[in-house]
């Protein structure tokens, strides 16, 4: 398997892990929620499914094109969302839920470009 099969294959098993958490927070935000930050507000479950949706069109989008310039918007994407989270770090109530996805989200903007194929390949 050559550098760039090797590099798609990786591109998609971390894209296929987005996929998988998008979908968990689409089908069962309160459990999700539950889970992972547990002050997290029931009646902000929405923004959870929103975060979801979001998730899951973008890593099926890099699922089925696992080019250079599509991770990259992929990438901008988790960056502008790690972004965002910042602020609402001083949110006791939405703390945790901030960290978790907005450290993911700064994990794959940083992991999805250096995993990525080449723009020759």
């Amino acid at each position: 398997m050559d550098d760039d099969a090797a590099r798609r294959d990786l591109t998609r098993a971390l894209s296929g892990a987005g996929l998988l958490a998008g979908l968990a927070l689409l089908a069962r935000p309160g459990a999700v929620a539950a889970a992972v930050a547990p002050r997290f507000p029931r009646e902000r479950l929405w923004v959870a499914r929103v975060l979801g949706a979001r998730l899951v069109a973008q890593h099926a989008l890099v699922l089925a094109a696992p080019e250079p310039a599509v991770v990259r918007a992929a990438a901008a994407v988790d960056g502008l969302h790690a972004a965002s989270m910042l602020p609402v770090l001083a949110l006791p109530r939405y703390r945790r839920f901030a960290l978790v996805t907005g450290g993911l989200a700064a994990a794959y903007a940083l992991l999805g470009p250096a995993m990525a194929p080449s723009e020759r390949g």
